[in-house]
């Protein structure tokens, strides 16, 4: 059967195997420079190259929205009917350049129906929105009673996360490096929420171990019904630890599914290499 709705999303989306194979979202790739090196996120650049290279360098790597004509080539799609999901207005211009495009184009596609939807959020938090979507398509739902729905997945998705160094918060003037170099010195760790579409530092822990552990008491505290819901793992070029950290949620929880992505240049720009997250929805 043919699917009605095509789904669309841009780079700064951590997407696990299993969200690709089931969705196969048109993506949008995000340009991410190191100096005058410039390459496409996912496209011309993996993630294991990006982190080689952001730990070299000594300023942080930039990142660019896409361009309106990528959206606009995107919706050149066979589907009548396309669903953006673009990373939170509040720190990229990409939500915008969407919108832009689905202008342009509906100019000359009146036929179409575009919809683009400001996330409120980023990496997997994206990937879970994409799934729950995917599942409304496939139940035959319309467009509206999705949009509906949309609009209650902003409000209930849970996304925490463990720092585990603030190199790149550091480089990026967001910590005073002398503050910075004391909590990596006495090996603290930042523990961030992702919530209405900014980044919140909200804890700290001494070590590793710790925070992940406290990132994660955080996300059970937030989460009801967890048999009837998804949680992904992001980790940032730290596949063992994501790994371990999915056997103990298996072993102590009742989660539907438990899955694992690599957090990309866009949201590893932030977060530096060890880092985890965790969203549930």
């Amino acid at each position: 059967m043919k699917r009605h709705i095509k789904i669309i999303t841009d780079g700064s989306c951590d997407l696990p195997k299993e969200v690709i194979e089931r969705v196969n979202p048109g993506i949008i790739g995000i340009n991410v420079c190191f100096g005058e090196e410039s390459y496409i996120g996912g496209v011309e650049i993996d993630d294991k190259t990006f982190y080689e290279k952001m730990k070299v360098s000594k300023e942080l790597p930039k990142t660019s929205s896409p361009s309106p004509d990528r959206f606009i080539e995107a919706y050149k799609c066979e589907e009548d009917e396309i669903l953006v999901f673009t990373l939170t207005s509040k720190l990229s211009g990409t939500y915008s350049n969407a919108v832009l495009a689905k202008t342009m184009y509906l100019e000359e596609h009146p036929e179409k129906r575009i919809e683009v939807i400001d996330t409120q959020s980023g990496s997997i938090g994206v990937a879970l929105m994409m799934l729950k979507c995917n599942e409304l398509i496939e139940q035959g739902k319309t467009m509206d009673e999705i949009l509906t729905e949309i609009e209650k997945y902003k409000k209930d998705i849970i996304f925490f996360g463990a720092l585990d160094t603030l190199e790149n918060a550091i480089k990026g003037g967001r910590v005073n490096p002398l503050a910075g170099k004391v909590m990596n010195a006495l090996n603290l760790k930042v523990i961030i929420r992702i919530d209405e579409g900014l980044v919140k530092p909200i804890d700290k822990a001494r070590g590793g171990v710790n925070s992940i552990k406290k990132a994660l008491d955080y996300v059970k505290s937030h989460v009801n019904n967890e048999e009837e819901k998804t949680i992904i793992i992001a980790h940032a070029n730290c596949p063992e630890k994501a790994d371990k950290i999915k056997s103990i949620i298996e072993e102590d929880s009742s989660f539907k599914e438990v899955l694992i992505a690599s957090i990309g240049p866009i949201m590893g720009t932030f977060t530096a290499e060890g880092a985890i997250l965790v969203a549930v929805l």
